[in-house]
This record gives structure tokens, sequence and C-alpha cells, in this order.
């Protein structure tokens, strides 16, 4: 979540089934393929435990970086599905989904899940009850359907609602297009708005086509946080029922029995957020009988509409709604299933799997069925044969938890979103973006986080890309200094190779230090002894930051001076965060840190004082769980023998922070990320070095999990207790085999195995209180 600056963008902000279900279900046509292995029959229907709207409502307060809510959206979308077909509130939020709000302006086919800016929201399609009256582009507020919660209902791969005049919508979804049913009141004809104006931030250029029963059009639009850059998206639609009457709109023209219009249409909006009519904006109206109900099957495309067409053919063809429906709900099984945790109660289930499912929902493919894509360069590239390419990464918040998590389930996921990140650097000449939406740099966000994104793919298995290639262009994006292609892709990156350290700014100091940990580690495992050299030196710049007067991380300026006062609680220098919490964010050397600190017990001192509260927002010294620069810290007592008191954090953080309702988020998800952190916590691990693949372990939220990987490596997670509460880990055995340890091994990640926790009401005095259990940490080389 946040507000910050990028190079594109200065100080810019981002972010009927017949079984009863408890909340929701449904799933893809043509997702990513799960092994056999991974594809077992399951005793659970996981999916049966999804509630979407989880993030919908404000869940926390607004802090200023995006609100407090999820920003999620409970449209229909199958894994890492290009249609992501939901429903838009005239109330703005990232996801397009304000819960707060009874008051629709359509139904669009693109969103972004959990950002603190708004994005996407190609294609609004608005069905109302009675014919067309005036534009819709001067009388919005005539055409907006409202709705009671009490009406509507989503479930993985499915939403529907029924407005308050009677229409009746259902959205389905398989990975690249749609089929939305629409049931009309038989007293009125009834009519869809297909408004290709309609993007959340307005177009540049547009155009729409009605031919027979068909309707096909196209959109360039963009302005992701305000980023300048843009991306053509189209569709091609079908209808199974006659059009009995059509025509266009046009600004404040209505158009009857034209056959296509376009245009341009800036982004509208009112101060306090909402959508307004500016008399600005094109579409086309459909009139149809309202005796049976209209299905409206759409294939999406980022190429053309002919490949728009070529993805309804292949992934929908012929099916009606349900069978859609069915195929999309049997996809979201085979993958949630793929973790299956027991024990328990309700609500406890629910809010985990409807956190993994909200993992799995980007980034999304973005090539066409023929394997065609529009690259970061404008033209057309073919993917590798059996590959995916994948788009929209939130590269600042997603290398913390969800890059780790979707490298472990599915690496080979997370292999192609590797070499998609290389592929789209690499026809920029080495350019590597923080923030991508669609085929596009935003610049959003500081660091250069997608090469912790690589190594930890890497780290995790994920392996099959071109590691090599991605490496040397890594290596040429964190040594360019200045602009290339447009974007900088390290600001003050002169200074940082110069001093060691960006003046003025810890923040920025810390992300290109966590990137070029990442830098190493991945020449490390290449062989590349030379990269991994300098760029591990290069990563322990932080300590020129440390204030030895106040043992603090603290700005610096380039002339090496620290202000003369110091508040742990000062923004100045810090992004979305302040110095209390970004003070930790040396997760790769721990224990330099806590030795200048003054040792483990000033250490433990200082974390126990900063977890008083655990979401108190950027302006004061304690912990903010809610957003990502402090993700990790509730692990960083291990290496001062304590790992009890990370214990205490996690399960507190669990209880109050995340729930299975609309308000059970208390920030964005950035697309996964808070989600991503709930599903590591519950399960009993967390990998807190990026980059690296040791898990830290701690006290599981679930009596059993069984993990199956992509790949088809397993693992079982059990717990015993013999008190109840038993909330403190006891003794652990990982493959049958005692341990002190409060983390696990690379290998263990990789190669699966079993975890068995003994729990009690106190915590083993051995388990991982002596130094030699400490974990790792990667000091300077000598």
């Amino acid at each position: 979540m946040g507000t910050h600056r990028g190079n594109v963008v200065a100080r810019s902000s981002r972010r009927g089934m017949s079984r009863r279900r408890l909340v929701g279900i449904v799933v893809p046509l043509l997702l990513p393929l799960i092994p056999v292995a991974a594809q077992a029959e399951t005793v659970a229907d996981s999916s049966t435990y999804v509630n979407p709207f989880v993030g919908t409502q404000d869940g926390g307060p607004d802090f200023g970086h995006g609100g407090g809510a999820g920003m999620t959206f409970p449209g229909a979308v199958t894994p890492f599905g290009m249609m992501q077909w939901s429903p838009d509130t005239v109330r703005t939020a990232g996801g397009g989904y304000k819960y707060e709000d009874n008051r629709l302006y359509g139904f669009s086919m693109t969103h972004i899940s959990g950002p603190g800016c708004t994005g996407a929201q190609d294609f609004p399609v608005l069905p109302v009850s009675g014919i067309i009256g005036r534009s819709p582009a001067v009388d919005g507020a005539g055409y907006l359907q409202t709705f009671e919660h009490a009406n509507e209902q989503a479930d993985p791969g499915y939403y529907s609602v029924t407005t308050d005049s009677g229409v009746r919508t259902e959205l389905t979804a398989s990975t690249r297009a749609g089929v939305a049913r629409f049931t009309f009141p038989k007293n009125k004809p009834g009519t869809l708005l297909l408004d290709v104006t309609g993007s959340v931030n307005g177009v540049d250029d547009s155009e729409i086509t009605i031919d027979g029963n068909t309707v096909s059009g196209w959109a360039l639009t963009g302005g992701f946080c305000g980023a300048r850059t843009r991306y053509r998206v189209y569709f091609h639609a079908t209808f199974d029922r006659k059009i009995t009457a059509s025509g266009a709109w046009k600004d404040n023209v209505i158009r009857p029995g034209a056959t296509t219009t376009g245009g341009a249409a800036p982004t509208r909006r009112t101060n306090s957020g909402d959508i307004a009519s500016n008399g600005l904006g094109t579409g086309l109206f459909l009139q149809f009988d309202s005796a049976q109900p209209v299905q409206m099957r759409t294939g999406l495309s980022y190429v053309s509409v002919d490949g728009a067409r070529r993805n309804l053919a292949a992934e929908i063809g012929a099916q009606d709604f349900d069978a859609v429906r069915g195929n999309a709900l049997d996809a979201w099984q085979r993958r949630l299933d793929q973790v299956q945790v027991t024990g328990g109660d309700q609500k406890r289930l629910q809010t985990f799997y409807s956190a993994l499912y909200h993992v799995f929902l980007q980034p999304y493919i973005f090539d066409d069925v023929d394997g065609n894509y529009t690259g970061f360069d404008g033209q057309t590239h073919q993917v590798r044969p059996g590959h995916h390419y994948y788009a929209t990464f939130s590269g600042w918040d997603i290398y913390r938890s969800e890059a780790q998590l979707l490298a472990w389930l599915a690496p080979d996921v997370a292999s192609d979103i590797a070499q998609s990140m290389y592929d789209n650097a690499h026809v920029l000449g080495d350019v590597w973006d923080r923030w991508s939406h669609q085929n596009t740099i935003t610049g959003v966000m500081n660091g250069d986080p997608y090469h912790s994104i690589v190594a930890s793919a890497y780290a995790f298995g994920a392996r099959d890309f071109d590691a090599d290639g991605a490496l040397a262009s890594m290596v040429a994006g964190a040594e360019r200094v200045g602009e290339k292609a447009g974007y900088t892709e390290r600001p003050s990156n002169d200074e940082y190779q110069r001093l060691g350290w960006v003046p003025g700014q810890v923040s920025d100091t810390l992300e290109y230090n966590m990137a070029d940990f990442g830098i190493s580690q991945l020449a490390q495992r290449l062989g590349n002894a030379e990269v991994n050299a300098k760029f591990l030196r290069s990563a322990h710049g932080w300590q020129h930051l440390f204030n030895p007067r106040t043992g603090w991380l603290q700005p610096r300026s380039a002339q090496g001076r620290f202000g003369l006062l110091y508040n742990p609680a000062d923004t100045e220098g810090y992004v979305e965060g302040n110095g209390a919490q970004y003070h930790w964010m040396t997760f790769h050397d721990v224990r330099a840190l806590f030795d200048l600190m003054g040792g483990n017990a000033e250490a433990i001192k200082r974390l126990d004082t900063f977890f008083t509260k655990l979401n108190a927002g950027p302006h004061e010294p304690y912990a903010y769980l809610g957003n990502e620069p402090t993700l990790q810290t509730p692990w960083l007592y291990a290496w001062a023998g304590q790992p009890k008191r990370t214990q205490d954090v996690v399960s507190q953080a669990l209880g109050t922070l995340f729930a299975p309702t609309p308000n059970g988020l208390v920030g964005n998800d950035d697309l996964g990320t808070m989600s991503a952190w709930y599903v590591w916590a519950s399960l009993g691990l967390y990998p807190v070095i990026p980059g690296r693949a040791e898990l830290f372990v701690h006290g599981p939220a679930f009596p059993r999990a069984e993990i199956r990987r992509s790949s088809g490596e397993q693992f079982t997670i059990t717990t015993t207790a013999d008190t109840d509460p038993a909330p403190y880990v006891r003794a652990l055995r990982v493959n049958g085999e005692n341990t002190t340890k409060a983390w696990l091994p690379e290998s263990f990640a990789l190669a699966g195995g079993r975890l068995d926790f003994t729990m009690g009401a106190d915590p083993g005095p051995d388990f991982g209180t002596a130094k030699a259990d400490a974990p790792p940490s990667f000091p300077v080389p000598r």
C-alpha cells in the first residue's frame, strides 16, 4: 500500500452449484497445470471456506497509504486468470469495489487485487431494466444500480447480485474469457450499456463495434498511480439472444442504430472519490427481450481483437454459464487443495483459505491461447512453449512474502514470473521496474525489488528460467546511473555507489541493500564469485547509517553527518513508515545489527517496546503489521535466542489483524502480500530473509497441514499438546530428528519433509535459546 515517488511518477501513490457452500466457490479453464501428484483427490473441499469479500471493507484506520481496507474485489476469476470480471462501485477503491457503497456503475473485466491506487477496471458492462434515455455520459447517475449485500453472492470463480431494479447479474470466468448471465424483469425490455471509455482512470482512445450478435472493441488506457505509460486491451463478445435494438452514445448524443463509436474520455472523479459524469464518454447500448436470460460470452486479450476472439473460442466456445462455472470451481479446488489444513474453528479455516485464494489471483497470465503477448516494448512476442507470460507485479510489496509462497507452492508459475520479469527488462535494455501494471512500467514505490523476487524464486527451486541471462541483466540494471528507456531504475544510484548509502534516505538505502543481497545470492548459486562478493559487500551499506550516539539507523547527509536531533517516529527519509519501523530491515545480517545495538539484551528490549502496538501506522514508533516494511520483524527474536516472543507476537497478529469478513484486513492486500503473510504464519513458517529459502518456525495455527508443491514434493506439519492452551513450542522434530533450532535449512523447503511440533503452556527451555541455534547471517565478505 502506499504513497511514494517513482521515477515515472513523482511522489506517486499506488496502491448454481448443487452443493451448499459456506461462502464461496468456482474455478478457471486453461490455468497453469498442476502435476498429477498435486491433483490427487482430497477429503475436504477447501474452496468451501473461501469468502471473496474479505478485504473489501475498511478493517483499520486509513494511514494515508491507500486506505484501511484490503482493496480486494469479489468478482469472478480463476487462479492467475487474465479475466477478472467484477462489480465496481461508485466510490472508488483499489480493487474497484467498496463494500460500504451500495451503488454500482458497472461490471468491468479487468482488476487489480489489493492496491492502494486505482487501475484497470476496463470495459464496464451495466445491465438496466428498460430502454435507454439520456446519454450515460451526461446522466451517469441516472443509470446507477443500487443493491443490498443480502442479494449478492461470491464464490471462487462466481459472483452474482440482484439489484434493486430487479436485474440479476451472474459472472463466471475461464483464464482469458468469461460468461455473464443477465436476467431482467419480465415487464420491460432489458438493456446492456457497454462503456468502452469506462476504465477507472479514463482512456486516451477507444473503439467499439457491433456486428450481428457480436460486439468487439479496444481501449488505450493506463494511469495506475498517475503513471504516464499506457496499454491497449481488447475484447470480443457474443450473445445467445437476439439483439432487438442497439445504438451508440458519444458524449451527450444518442445515435440509435449506430454500429460503431469510439474516442477518448478522461478520468471522472469527485473530491469524495466518487465517479461522476463529466459529459464525456462513449459506448454501445444493446436491447433484448426480457423473456429469457441473456448470456454474454466474452474473450479478453492484450494483443488484438482477433486474440480475444481466439481466447473465447478456445476456452469457452459454446459452453453455457453453468458449465464454465463448474470448470472454474474445479480449477480452484485443485489449486486450493494444494494446502490441506485440519482442525481449528470455522472462522480460522475461512480466514486461512480466503487468504490462500487471494494469494493465487495475481500476477496473472497475460499471453493469449496461441502464446502471443505484447511486451514492454509494445511489440508482439511469443512465449516459450508450455509456459506463460505473467503481468502486473507489485514488486515493493510481494518480495517480502507473496513471491516466496508462490515459489514454494507453484514453482512452475514462479519460474514463469521470473522469466517474464527478465523478458520485460531485456526488451528495454536491462531496465527493471519496481511496480509493473499490465505491460507497462509505472515506477511506483522505491527500491529495486524485482532482484529479490527473482533470487527468492531460484532459492525456493523455481529455476525453469534463464537465470544466467537474468543475473547479467540484474547487474546491468543495478549498476546503471541515470535514465534509460525514459526510466531511472535506481534514483541517486551515483551517490549510493560512491558513498554506500543514499543521502537523506534510509528506506532507499535499505531497499537497494536488499536488492543487492538478492543479486549476490543468485550469483553465488550460479557460481559467479565475483558478482557475489561485490553485491554482498554493497548489501551492507546500511551500516553507514547506524548512529552509535543514538543506537538507530538514521538519515545521513552526503557529507556523512547525522542530524542533531532524532525521533524514531519521524517519517522524513522513510517510505510508508518511520525510523523505528525501518530500523530492523537488515534481514540478511541481523547479527551485525544486534551487535551494533549493544547485543541481544538491548535488541530484545527494543523489540518488546516495538511490539507494544501491532498496527500503529507510520507516525508512532511501534510495529505496523498492516503494511510491508515490518512484516518480517516478529521473527527477529530468533537471532536473540527468544523465539517464544515471536510466538506471542504472531499469535496476537493472527487473532486481531485478520478475519473472514469483508473488514478482515487492516491494510491493502497488495496483490496477495498480506494474505501470504497470514498463510505462512498459520503454517508455523516464515521466509524471513528475501533471496534465501530458510524457513523460520513457530507454533502452527492448525493441528495438521498437508502441503503439495506443483513439482510434486510433499510436506506434513503436525502439532501435539498435553495442555490447553499450549501456545509455545517445546520441541520440534524435522523428518524424525530432534532439533533445537527455530529455523529450517533451505534444503527442507526444496525437498519436502515432515515437521512435528510439541506445544506446551511454557516454551521449551532449550528450543532456540543457545547461541549455536541462531539463524544464519551473511556478513560483509573479508
